[in-house]
């Protein structure tokens, strides 16, 4: 038996048969050198091969289109790849190189496609890396058809299988949707990936970085995927397999159990009700979070948006998404939740979150995370926050929006950013467009400053929402990225928990709502004490939704006041 540890992508406990994928055929690409006459020739071999890619895309889109229920995540990554393969700037650039270079086309589509992606590998983001993984799927099958070369079908996986593979290409997840998959275990991948996003859809539990798995597993072997724990078990001996069928039958009940509260509203034991958002980082979560029975969204990471803008539009050219990306993304979202509300987070980068734009300032710093990041990035490029603006005022006629500003530690940069709105209004006026005059703008509080002036900041913000990830650590001073110092981050230190009663006792003063999209509003430990602190509204990941609402059912208000009330005393 051995046991294998990586990072969970989807929870959840699965165990079958290993199904090994085998590693594809590595591409010998050859350099050949071309006469200009034969340019023309090399130039519609490519098209043949992409037309020939394109049309197996369109059959992927119309089985899916076709479905009774349509998987959105799918369909955009079809959609996406349908897109690439058109491109006119990239075709235009790739014909161009291929005039200039005088090589066969393999080499030259295989080149600038790993340009490109190498960039976004290299860009120090688990969430660009995936897009890189995009372009070399899609122009990885073009490709294929100028080698002749017929890699592995994963329509033969069979069903109730745990595939076992180095990584999954995004277009082989159609697997994921008609076949009763038991679980994912991949050396690569990450938790923001497509192929993370539909694990979790259809609740298939996953693990990621599993190192080198594919050399200790053979296909047939009896495998077990703890996905809670992020354990991999190949082979176990029959006491595990017993432990584990026990195991897999209460998370099953539990699983049913939970199943109920997603159509339920959250409410204490006594009848006093809470909301419960789902935190986003992309579009297409927002169905998931539906799914999951949320009450709206409480914090859209924008920032994501930016750095995949790469993908959505020129994909040699890395800039900052347009106002009509923008736009669309933000609808998207605003008509997927209706009438609930949807809070969108203006763009926090820097720090730790790094966007590759060219119109994006990104110098070195010396500790990024004390920089030029979040509303002061925005506002030191006021041209990047108006472009935002302009973009969110406009899905605002779609639905019911919420702007919040990151990092805010002082007023004036509340009234900078509103001045800035009041322009875009104006000019939105001016040129007919329609919008909703009056979406709240509210503020993260996430720093000492904002949160020891909370009572200041209630006076030009519309709603707050506690960041408790930040604050924790710039309150204790403890980098929550460095392990050399993880024992001394805690989101219950007296500090913290004092400066989140400070931030709630503010905004009740001053009658303006306050939420908590940290990690503690999911966790039922501290999402307990931040309800007994008077925490009405929750936002966190999809998955804890239903969770959180079930351990409420279980406690009265006093209760929870208790419990909140042993850890602010906890001298």
């Amino acid at each position: 038996m051995n046991v294998f540890f990586g990072i969970s992508a989807s929870s959840g406990i699965g165990t079958g048969k290993a199904f090994v994928i085998p590693e594809q055929e590595q591409r010998t690409i050859p350099r050949k050198g071309i006469k200009p006459e034969a340019v023309e020739k090399e130039w519609n071999r490519f098209i043949k091969a992409r037309d020939s890619v394109s049309q197996e895309i369109q059959k992927n889109l119309e089985k899916i289109n076709s479905s009774k229920e349509i998987d959105k995540v799918q369909q955009e990554i079809f959609e996406t790849y349908a897109l690439m393969l058109t491109d006119p700037v990239f075709m235009d650039e790739l014909k161009k190189y291929l005039e200039t270079s005088l090589l066969n086309v393999e080499f030259v589509l295989n080149f600038k496609a790993e340009e490109y992606a190498d960039r976004l590998r290299n860009s120090g983001n688990d969430y660009l890396a995936e897009r890189g993984r995009d372009i070399c799927d899609i122009f990885g099958r073009v490709l294929n058809v100028l080698l002749n070369i017929h890699p592995f079908n994963i329509e033969d996986v069979p069903e109730n299988s745990v595939i076992v593979a180095t990584a999954l290409n995004p277009s082989d997840t159609l697997v994921l949707s008609h076949k009763k998959i038991a679980g994912l275990a991949l050396t690569e991948g990450g938790i923001s990936s497509h192929v993370a996003i539909l694990a979790r859809n259809y609740r298939i539990p996953a693990i990621f970085s599993l190192p080198k798995v594919t050399h200790h597993v053979n296909t047939g072997d009896t495998v077990i995927i703890d996905a809670r724990n992020a354990e991999f078990i190949i082979c176990p001996d029959d006491n595990v397999i017993q432990d584990y069928s026990v195991k897999i039958a209460e998370e099953e009940e539990h699983a049913r159990a939970l199943s109920m509260f997603r159509e339920k509203p959250a409410q204490t034991k006594d009848g006093v009700r809470l909301s419960i958002l789902a935190n986003i980082g992309i579009p297409e979560e927002a169905q998931l979070a539906l799914e999951e029975g949320a009450d709206g969204i409480g914090l859209f990471r924008t920032e994501f948006l930016f750095m995949s803008e790469a993908l959505k539009g020129n994909i040699h050219i890395n800039k900052a998404a347009s106002e009509d990306i923008q736009f669309r993304a933000y609808k998207q979202v605003l008509e997927t939740m209706g009438d609930r509300p949807v809070t969108i987070r203006t763009l926090d980068a820097g720090g730790d979150k790094i966007i590759k734009a060219v119109d994006v300032p990104g110098e070195a710093e010396k500790n990024p995370l004390m920089g030029l990041r979040a509303i002061r990035l925005s506002l030191h490029v006021p041209q990047l926050l108006k472009t935002q603006l302009r973009a969110l005022y406009r899905a605002s006629a779609y639905g019911n929006l919420k702007i919040m500003l990151p990092l805010i530690t002082d007023k004036e940069q509340v009234l900078q950013t509103r001045s800035i709105a009041d322009e875009v209004m104006k000019e939105l006026s001016v040129e007919g467009i329609p919008y909703n005059k009056n979406v709240p703008i509210g503020i993260m509080v996430e720093t000492a400053a904002a949160a020891i002036t909370a009572d200041c900041l209630a006076k030009v913000s519309d709603f707050f929402s506690i960041g408790t990830n930040d604050l924790t650590q710039y309150i204790i001073g403890v980098d929550r990225e460095n392990s050399s110092v993880t024992p001394l981050y805690n989101e219950f230190h007296l500090a913290v928990l004092r400066m989140i009663q400070n931030t709630i006792d503010a905004a009740e003063a001053e009658g303006i709502p306050v939420s908590v999209c940290g990690e503690m509003a999911s966790r039922l430990d501290s999402a307990s004490i931040l309800a007994g602190m008077g925490i009405r509204t929750l936002s966190m990941s999809g998955s804890q939704i239903s969770a959180v609402k079930e351990m409420l059912s279980k406690i009265t208000v006093n209760e929870l006041r208790a419990i909140s009330a042993k850890s602010l005393n906890n001298l």
